[in-house]
């Protein structure tokens, strides 16, 4: 079986990227399962917060356990963000395909700001996933990075590249969706996923050309070295 673990930053095309693969009809797809337990164990103050732990499991190793006992479909894809995998159990990433989903920092600090107004770097991700990603490659799991600015510029294609490198075919139903929410969304889609919700397919968001609030420069300048890095073993969109 193929398990896909997508670590996220947050404010990316993550949750598009959930519906695309819900499209498949070998692939199940699980909204962000360590949700839950992140927010119980941190402060972090989201909207939703008391909602969202009392809808899901906030054990790890028993989200673990459930994650691994899935095998209804050939493919189960997890949609993670990075900041939600603290201390999971090595089990877990040894049992799957890591894709590592990364955004220009401008573009993404920009767009979390809208939300959470004074966001860090915990709460951006990008340090644990710089972290993830680091103790991927060193333990050989041969980790996947896709830039969501080079997916929008050509869907199609790094769709069929991202594919191959997972070992499963292309199906173009992956790029289209219905507009709306999915059964699969959690309980926090109400606070996070409008823009999502109103597309049809991996479209470019006006929004993402919004300027960087002057406060949140040196956030931005400590990520940047990170996404540079990264970026340079990206699939590019030709």
């Amino acid at each position: 079986m193929l398990r896909i673990n997508l670590i996220s930053s947050p404010r990316n095309v993550s949750t598009a990227m959930m519906y695309s693969f819900a499209q498949r009809t070998d692939t199940m797809v699980v909204d962000e399962p360590f949700y839950g337990y992140y927010l119980k164990i941190r402060s972090a103050d989201h909207p939703g917060r008391d909602e969202v732990i009392a809808s899901m499991e906030t054990n790890p190793a028993h989200v673990v356990e459930r994650l691994l006992s899935f095998n209804d479909k050939p493919v189960l894809f997890i949609k993670n963000m990075a900041h939600h995998l603290i201390d999971i159990d090595a089990r877990f990433f040894n049992s799957v395909t890591d894709l590592f989903l990364i955004r220009n920092p401008k573009q993404l600090i920009a767009s979390f700001a809208q939300v959470i107004a004074e966001p860090t770097m915990t709460d951006i991700g990008m340090a644990k996933q710089y972290e993830l990603y680091l103790r991927s490659t060193k333990a050989g799991r041969n980790p996947i990075v896709l830039d969501s600015g080079e997916l929008l510029k050509n869907p199609e294609t790094v769709m069929i590249a991202l594919c191959d490198r997972l070992g499963i075919n292309f199906d173009r139903a992956m790029l289209s969706w219905k507009p709306g929410p999915r059964p699969e969304d959690g309980v926090w889609a109400k606070y996070w996923y409008q823009n999502v919700h109103k597309s049809s397919g991996f479209e470019p968001q006006p929004t993402g050309s919004r300027s960087l609030p002057e406060r949140l420069v040196p956030l931005y300048q400590r990520a940047l070295p990170i996404y540079c890095e990264m970026f340079e073993k990206s699939i590019r969109a030709g």
